[in-house]
């Protein structure tokens, strides 16, 4: 079919004149224009050089020379545009070792530029005090690099942004009862639970009921992958920007051990003592932004997660309780989920089991 393969493309469909035998071009051989010409006297690094240089030709102009699609792989995993590769195959062919060897000059030619950088500081310190005479004219400009947490998130939120079509749906929900079961629970002896860890059993219930929503898209395979373990992602605000520890194998634990889960993860995060490991490897995430005092929101999706269920303030409002308007405590949630796992009928089912639970928390005993 037209845009698979290896984007050669069959031209037909006759015209008026008489069929000719056309030859077909040696291969290497650019059909538009010719190579330059070797000077006399020209080494056999000239010829190499005017042959790779035909090759890019053909490269650039024409469709891709690619088959198989680890070599397309290789390619976006390293940054090499194949448009700039000399195949090394039969009729320019690109092959995994030609991807290897651009693969190798970019990096090389980044080394050698960054071994030039202090011979170039002054220059650009220079310049830098010039755009900022300018600035100053015009009102000043702030340029802060995008490095560290900030640079990651930056980077991993544009992914998710960029692959995953997502789609949102929320709903308000009376949670005077979840509140009141919350107090119940820190009334006898033991460590306190928090709501979040009480919303996060929710979740872990909730995706025992839609398992599909436990899940990624592997791209490459085509393939929707189910996970059996949740581990929960949690966002938290830090001195270092948002990150999100994750509690791991949570479909195993109850309110009580999430709680002190998720305080110990918060205060590693907060002192900077978070291992890689532990804000990896997410399967689901919970993600509390009623602690700024906003009701609603559409997060983007922890990639490659499949979803992630968003809580806002909890704040009393005229509500309509067993036939009587009554003043009651309530919230909004929003989930937001990859539209390619899953309907809007799955995604709808999760989001009203989770408001079910938080307005009549004896639904959630069903389940543990």
């Amino acid at each position: 079919r037209a845009g698979e393969g290896s984007g050669n493309v069959l031209v037909g469909y006759g015209t008026s004149d008489a069929p000719r035998r056309r030859r077909r071009p040696a291969a290497g051989r650019a059909p538009v224009r010719r190579p330059a010409a070797v000077p006399q006297g020209g080494g056999p690094e000239q010829a190499t050089a005017a042959h790779a240089a035909s090759r890019r030709s053909v490269t650039a102009d024409g469709p891709l020379p690619v088959i198989s699609p680890l070599v397309r792989r290789l390619a976006r995993e390293t940054g090499v545009d194949l448009r700039t590769v000399a195949g090394s195959g039969p009729e320019g062919l690109i092959t995994r070792a030609d991807v290897a060897r651009a693969a190798e000059t970019t990096a090389a030619k980044t080394r050698a530029a960054e071994s030039r950088a202090p011979e170039t500081k002054a220059a650009k310190t220079t310049a830098g005090e010039a755009g900022g005479a300018r600035a100053a004219a015009t009102g000043g400009v702030r340029r802060v690099p995008l490095r560290g947490v900030r640079g990651a998130v930056a980077e991993k939120l544009s992914r998710s942004r960029r692959e995953i079509p997502d789609a949102t749906t929320w709903v308000d929900a009376d949670a005077t009862e979840l509140l009141a079961a919350r107090r119940a629970m820190n009334a006898v002896d033991g460590p306190k639970v928090s709501l979040l860890a009480v919303l996060a059993r929710i979740c872990v219930a909730a995706l025992a009921r839609h398992p599909e929503l436990n899940s990624y898209v592997d791209t490459d395979a085509r393939e929707v992958v189910q996970l059996d373990e949740v581990h929960l992602g949690f966002a938290a605000q830090t001195d270092r920007g948002l990150v999100v520890p994750v509690v791991r194998n949570a479909h195993a634990m109850g309110a009580a051990a999430i709680s002190g889960e998720m305080a110990r993860l918060t205060e590693a995060a907060r002192a900077g003592r978070l291992s890689p490991a532990e804000l990896t490897g997410g399967t689901f995430t919970l993600n509390n932004y009623g602690v700024f005092g906003v009701d609603g929101s559409t997060p983007i999706i922890n990639h490659p997660e499949a979803a992630m269920l968003g809580v806002g303030r909890i704040v009393e409002k005229p509500w309509v309780h067993e036939g009587q308007l009554a003043v009651r405590h309530v919230v909004q949630l929003s989930f937001t989920f990859d539209h390619r796992v899953c309907d809007g009928g799955t995604a709808g089912g999760f989001l009203r089991y989770v408001a079910d639970c938080v307005e009549r928390p004896a639904v959630l005993l069903r389940t543990l």
